[in-house]
């Protein structure tokens, strides 16, 4: 009997063994099915479009298809939350801009997911700057004359921006900061509804990506001011930036972010990082995003955590300062 029992529960012990080695093995051969890739935008924008080329990229370097899910609303927060409680496994990604990581924290009391504890970054394979636009009428040119002729009446003249709590109206407010300029913020739903107006003259200045603006500045229907990023736009050289005048602190852009949820196997999530960093460096997508506005600006799951802490002190300040809310 006693060999018997013995015998038994060495059975059982290797069954166990073999039990808890199945999700190991799991990991080890991923992917092993398709991946889902959640986009928090309805189809169509430039998030969808990038989004949409980074799945189909990454599904050809790991060999499984990756499937597109387009939820949108609420300022990103449905993708966002549905992605923060899905497994961590690797099978259920999220793209989404960085307004989902800094500026919803800044403008929304009881976020329905954390931005730093519920997901692991895979990395940021493209950035694109905001810029400063102005109606093909008014009679500035530059940052300086820009800001002189604003200041000359105080309150007078608007800015628009493609939502409330959105980083245009960020940008805005802090170049409105920073330059000391008092302007009133008109929000749109949306870019197109805001360059429509600012082409047709209903508002003299608008801040939008440069992904929004580049085909209206090709066709002339309207004029650049100012990049509110540090330096030049690769996309637009000839575009001067706001420290070049001396305003040093207007410092701002937006960019695509890939994030999975909190607790992945750290080979999934190796895995993910290493392919996300072989697509961004693939000259064929270099160019579609250039061709799409956006400067392929490759940075790794670690930079990309650090970015995330470092701009969400800075939203949550410059929301405070002017009371910018979701509502």
């Amino acid at each position: 009997m006693k060999s018997i029992t013995a015998f038994t529960r060495l059975a059982m012990a290797c069954s166990l063994s073999l039990v808890a080695a199945v999700p190991a093995f799991a990991a080890d051969v991923y992917p092993s099915k398709p991946i889902t890739l959640v986009i928090p935008f309805p189809p169509g924008g430039a998030t969808d479009v990038i989004g949409r080329l980074l799945g189909q990229k990454l599904g050809e370097k790991l060999g499984q298809p990756v499937i597109i899910d387009n939820r949108p609303g609420a300022g990103t927060i449905i993708g966002a939350t549905y992605v923060a409680k899905a497994p961590a496994d690797g099978y259920t990604l999220l793209a989404s801009s960085g307004s989902t990581f800094t500026v919803n924290p800044s403008i929304r009391n009881n976020l329905s997911y954390d931005p730093i504890k519920s997901f692991d970054p895979i990395g940021i394979p493209a950035r694109t700057g905001l810029i400063v636009l102005a109606n093909s009428a008014v009679p500035v040119s530059g940052v300086k004359q820009f800001v002189d002729y604003v200041k000359a009446s105080p309150g007078k003249y608007a800015f628009g921006s493609f939502g409330s709590g959105t980083t245009a109206h960020f940008a805005g407010e802090l170049m409105l900061a920073k330059t000391g300029m008092q302007m009133t913020h008109v929000p749109y739903k949306g870019s197109a509804p805001a360059m429509t107006d600012l082409i047709g003259g209903q508002i003299p200045f608008s801040v939008d990506t440069v992904a929004a603006a580049l085909p209206q500045l090709k066709n002339g229907k309207v004029k650049a001011i100012a990049v509110t990023t540090a330096k030049r736009s690769a996309l637009l050289p000839d575009v001067p930036t706001f420290a070049e005048a001396g305003f040093k602190d207007i410092d701002m852009d937006t960019w695509l972010i890939l994030v999975a949820p909190k607790g992945m196997p750290a080979n999934v999530k190796a895995k993910l990082e290493s392919t996300l960093a072989a697509v961004a460096a693939d000259p064929e997508v270099q160019e579609k995003l250039k061709a799409q506005g956006f400067d392929p600006a490759y940075a790794s799951s670690a930079a990309a955590s650090a970015l995330i802490r470092k701009e969400m002190p800075i939203m949550k300040a410059l929301a405070e300062s002017a009371h910018i809310t979701a509502d």
